[in-house]
């Protein structure tokens, strides 16, 4: 009996399980239910649940899956779509809409993927809860969205001069003999570069990016300017000098012909004066349609997928274009239209503008300045052989041009440069931050 007593007595050890309600235990209901434990029942269950603590540690109760997912601790922030906002607050605080948002969030690497993270499934509707949140914020009514850019008659009208100027100087030059060609030509050249200035600062072909987010190269890099002026030179001199050189070399003179010293290809010249036009067309065709499809797109992967046959169908629209204005060129002046050379050179500096305009500088820089550097090596190549014990130099542009002709050097150059860009073109001018319309002026 007194073993019996013993057993009886508080605190007596048991067979059975501790009671772990009892006052002395550290895990008891009350203390799980104190307002110091981070997992009182109030934190795990939830003011609704109407399970209480007493009958969560009841015996032979099994825990339910609610439950223990409901009693997990959440890890990180408690509103990561906040912290988001947070870190890109400028962004938010700017943005006129949803898209631009978006092609923000784009820009700075954010995919669909990472908008999983937010428990969102693209990278567009992750952008109009935050553009949402930000005007509930702010308390401001929420702004329509940019319409798309318009035609206007002064771009328009800018883009036809470099073209009517251009074919007035070839005018002037074959009508007029010696010293008054020169004038002729250096004014016609200086009137047609400030239409061309003025053309590339307005319209669909002028820059618009700078207020765009997302890193952008200085303005070091954006200076082609040098290397086109020497591309199209090229164009009208390069192929009568490369041939007089490799005929006879410095010390030799020219042949010479009834336009002056070396024969001069105007063709692709007035043919790209002219196309200055149909390239303004072109993209401003590109950036309307893409600002619409980036409205109605709601991912982007499926706005990469509708713009690229939008893009792949303006550079073939300016091609066709380029192709036609070549032929007349060549009918008006009396020359052979030399398609493989114009239509290179148009498709380089076409997509180099377009990759300006919508603020890509670098690749086009460095492309220009490749192709520009590899015509000049080929025409010094060939005057450095005439030195004694380097006639070697000049061997892979004498065949080259023996074969295929002396336009063949600015077409090869000119087609890979453009080549390359058109890849480059192709990834960057189907991102969304690359169409997002520009911050209005404040």
């Amino acid at each position: 009996m007194s073993g019996l007593g013993e057993l009886d007595r508080p605190g007596a050890p048991t067979g059975a399980a501790p009671d772990r309600t009892g006052p002395g235990n550290p895990e008891s209901a009350v203390d799980r239910t104190g307002p110091g434990n981070p997992e009182s029942a109030f934190d795990s269950t939830g003011s609704g649940n109407r399970e209480s603590a007493v009958d969560r540690t009841r015996p032979g109760k099994p825990e339910s899956g609610v439950d223990r997912a409901a009693s997990t601790p959440r890890r990180g922030a408690a509103d990561p779509v906040k912290a988001l906002m947070h870190r890109h607050r400028e962004l938010c605080e700017r943005a006129v809409d949803p898209l631009e948002i978006a092609a923000g969030l784009e820009a700075h690497g954010i995919t669909d993927r990472t908008a999983a993270r937010f428990r969102h499934r693209d990278v567009f509707s992750l952008a109009e809860e935050m553009y949402a949140r930000v005007s509930r914020d702010a308390d401001a009514p929420l702004p329509a969205p940019p319409a798309a850019p318009r035609v206007h008659a002064g771009w328009v009208l800018l883009t036809l001069l470099p073209g009517a100027l251009c074919a007035a100087a070839l005018a002037a030059v074959h009508l007029t003999q010696g010293r008054s060609r020169l004038f002729a030509a250096a004014a016609g050249t200086l009137a047609v570069a400030l239409a061309l200035r003025a053309a590339l600062h307005r319209g669909p072909l002028s820059r618009t990016d700078t207020d765009r987010p997302g890193p952008r190269p200085g303005a070091a890099s954006g200076r082609t300017t040098p290397w086109t002026v020497w591309l199209v030179a090229y164009a009208l001199l390069g192929n009568g000098l490369l041939d007089n050189a490799l005929a006879g070399g410095p010390d030799a003179l020219p042949t010479g012909t009834a336009d002056g010293p070396w024969p001069l290809t105007a063709a692709p010249v007035l043919a790209l004066a002219l196309a200055c036009a149909p390239a303004a067309w072109t993209a401003h065709i590109l950036t309307a349609r893409a600002r619409r499809r980036l409205a109605a797109s709601r991912g982007l992967e499926d706005f990469a997928a509708a713009v690229r046959p939008l893009l792949a169908g303006t550079f073939v629209l300016f091609l066709c274009a380029l192709a036609a204005l070549l032929t007349l060129s060549a009918a008006v002046l009396g020359e052979p239209a030399a398609y493989p050379q114009a239509l290179a050179l148009g498709a380089l500096l076409f997509l180099a503008r377009l990759l300006t305009t919508h603020g890509f500088t670098y690749a086009p820089a460095v492309v220009l300045t490749a192709a520009a550097t590899v015509e000049a090596a080929a025409l010094a190549t060939v005057f450095a052989s005439r030195l004694p014990g380097v006639g070697f130099l000049a061997t892979p542009v004498e065949i080259l041009v023996t074969t295929c002709g002396a336009d063949s050097v600015p077409t090869l150059t000119c087609g890979a440069a453009a080549l390359a860009l058109l890849v480059h073109a192709t990834r960057k001018l189907t991102r969304a931050s690359a169409h997002a319309p520009p911050e209005p002026a404040r």
